[in-house]
């Protein structure tokens, strides 16, 4: 008697974790892209939802970007995206959604001054429609979202104001936004080291502020552009108060009000670190989420 009841407590325990086992996504940690452009293999990082292979239907996307000095494993690392995607499908507030990590290595996911790199240009026409013929993704605006932590949360900007035609949303976390005197003023070695081969090598003061940069200011592209056109895309931008990049997102949200540009803004009790990051990812999910769901 005493097997049998042993037997059906366990069963039952069986029973009541079953779908949480059954609810967890795939991740792949490595793949790999042959790019022409870079003219190198370049590695990559899906979260697959949990009903990926058992289902015939396509999922939204969401291209997740890495910060400066990780790589496309950093958000599955550090930031345990996966167990947050889980979590938020599961609870339903966000669709099942397919989650894409590229590695960017240092290259601010933009193309350098001198050509040399072009991430930006393998990004777009290359990274973007692989994946996406490779994987039962929808391929229409509606569906696909960027976000991004520091570099990262950059390169979300700057996808998102140059192409407002592919992504519905776009989740910035303390975005790595440099107003203009904030470039001027980086100490030589920390210039060279960090933009010097994106904006042009051993330039000092006001000769930092080139053409490249221009380019590639968010605060620049944001004054560069209409309002209408800044309105084809939905913003979520979070940098904690005690990050040394506020100035510039406060600056971007000023921007974005002047312009009369809707978006959502928050300033939370935090640094520039994954704690930070991995209590907000949640909430730029559900707000891209929103975007791929029927209204």
């Amino acid at each position: 008697m005493k097997n049998i009841l042993k037997t059906c407590l366990l069963l039952c325990l069986l029973l009541s974790i079953a779908p949480v086992f059954a609810q967890q996504g795939k991740v792949i940690e490595e793949q790999t892209v042959k790019s022409k452009i870079l003219k190198c293999n370049v590695k990559y990082t899906i979260y697959l939802p949990a009903d990926y292979e058992t289902a015939n239907r396509s999922y939204p996307v969401v291209y997740l970007l890495h910060g400066y000095t990780d790589d496309n494993t950093g958000w599955l690392q550090f930031g345990e995206i996966n167990r947050y995607a889980d979590k938020a499908i599961a609870d339903g507030t966000i669709p099942p959604m397919i989650i894409v990590m590229p590695n960017a290595d240092s290259s601010w996911y933009i193309n350098s001054y001198d050509g040399k790199e072009k991430y930006e240009d393998f990004f777009i026409k290359e990274f973007m429609p692989h994946v996406e013929q490779a994987y039962r993704i929808k391929t229409e605006k509606q569906y696909r979202g960027v976000a991004g932590l520091s570099m990262g949360g950059y390169g979300t900007l700057i996808y998102a104001i140059k192409y407002p035609q592919l992504f519905s949303a776009a989740a910035a976390l303390s975005a790595a936004v440099f107003p203009d005197d904030q470039m001027v003023g980086q100490p030589d070695a920390n210039y060279d080291t960090v933009f010097g081969q994106l904006f042009g090598r051993g330039l000092k003061g006001k000769d930092r502020l080139s053409k490249a940069w221009q380019a590639n200011s968010v605060l620049e592209l944001v004054q560069n552009k209409t309002t209408d056109d800044l309105s084809k895309v939905r913003y979520w931008i979070d940098c904690g108060d005690d990050d040394f990049l506020t100035k510039g997102n406060c600056l971007l949200h000023i921007a974005l009000t002047e312009k009369k540009v809707p978006h959502e803004y928050r300033v939370r009790d935090g640094a520039h670190n994954w704690t930070y990051w991995r209590t907000g990812i949640t909430n730029a999910l559900i707000f891209m989420g929103d975007s791929f769901r029927q209204k």
